[in-house]
């Protein structure tokens, strides 16, 4: 398929629930059409192709548990920053052109005292040809919307926070991972897609790319890949060496003592920090008793993890990650808990 991730998001997840199993085909090469040309038949051949071949092909994102919540949640956040800081610069704006008596009474202002002390200004809500008049209405509307803006991403913050905590408290336990929820999202529901750090490396864009040139070897850093975990893991390693962790500054001294420019080793430190957090996704949570028994109790009564799963109405691999430990979901966890509780255990011959 193509397009899992939009268009096609809905049909690989009917198909992941059948028990299908779902490729993802890459964008095919610009110059291809440019040769061969362009037609539905030839794209679903070439697509055909690639598949047969191995080649730009990758296992999509299940998009069938908390991580999915998360991705519409960070898009939510992202759109009400947006929003937020539009309505803060034109304040600003409109307190640069306001009339003389506006501007010196919020003159001295700024940040979140400015916006507080707009919001709580009584203008009015009677039409007025005056400009003092209407910049105040106007200035208050905007400081209402900004505060609104800042309610809602608190919230959406609270919502992350639980959500990153039931489904990998290993990842926040590393030093300096603040944006769990975006490192989440970029892996997906099954991050054992992702079969090596290598490639999890690259799909944050933190793999080296050889840049050597005749008796120069050296490499520089990725353009490529999902640009929200690079920026991520790129905070990480700021707040690391912020903090001046044991680990991070014996790693500079020694890479600086290797002639290695700061750069350089920003590069190699983040990719260091993308090994961490490929280990923390495959092994979110090192003790879960329940998945273990919610597994024996299955077993006890006989009935199969693809029984139980359609039961459920959830793919089987989603249940299977709950049973051995290598994702907590507890809303599965329930619903499965009282499936089985409603079910008497074969009497012993």
């Amino acid at each position: 398929m193509e397009g899992t991730g939009s268009y096609g998001a809905g049909l690989s997840r009917a198909l992941n629930a059948a028990g299908l199993i779902v490729v993802e085909v890459a964008r095919q090469d610009r110059q291809a059409p440019r040769r061969r040309g362009k037609s539905d038949p030839l794209d679903a051949h070439q697509a055909a192709v690639a598949v047969l071949a191995g080649t730009d092909t990758a296992i999509p994102k299940s998009g069938d548990g908390a991580v999915e919540s998360m991705r519409i949640l960070l898009a939510e956040r992202r759109s009400a920053a947006k929003a937020r800081a539009q309505a803060m610069n034109q304040i600003h704006a409109l307190l640069i052109t306001a009339p003389e008596l506006v501007r010196q009474a919020f003159r001295a202002l700024s940040g979140r005292r400015l916006v507080t002390t707009l919001a709580k200004t009584r203008p009015g809500a009677i039409a007025s040809p005056d400009p003092e008049v209407v910049a105040r209405q106007t200035l208050r509307r905007f400081a209402v919307r900004h505060l609104t803006m800042q309610a809602e991403i608190d919230q959406i913050e609270q919502q992350l926070e639980l959500l990153v905590r039931q489904v990998n408290p290993t990842l926040l336990s590393l030093s300096g991972v603040h944006p769990a929820s975006t490192l989440l999202i970029t892996a997906g529901d099954n991050p054992e897609r992702l079969g090596t750090r290598a490639s999890f490396a690259a799909l944050a864009g933190v793999a080296p790319i050889p840049a050597s040139s005749g008796q120069r070897t050296r490499h520089r850093l990725s353009r490529g890949g999902n640009r929200h975990a690079n920026a991520a893991l790129h905070r990480i390693v700021l707040l690391r060496m912020r903090h001046r962790g044991p680990r991070t500054m014996a790693y500079f001294e020694r890479r600086r003592a290797e002639q290695l420019t700061d750069r350089d080793i920003m590069r190699c430190l983040k990719r260091h920090v993308a090994n961490e957090v490929y280990a923390a996704l495959l092994n979110p949570a090192t003790n879960n008793p329940a998945g273990r028994e919610l597994r024996d109790r299955r077993q006890t009564i006989g009935i199969p993890i693809s029984v139980l799963a359609a039961t459920l109405g959830v793919p089987h691999q989603r249940l299977r990650r709950l049973e051995i430990g290598t994702r907590a979901d507890p809303d599965l966890e329930a619903r499965a808990t009282a499936v089985l509780e409603g079910i008497n255990p074969p009497l012993a011959a």
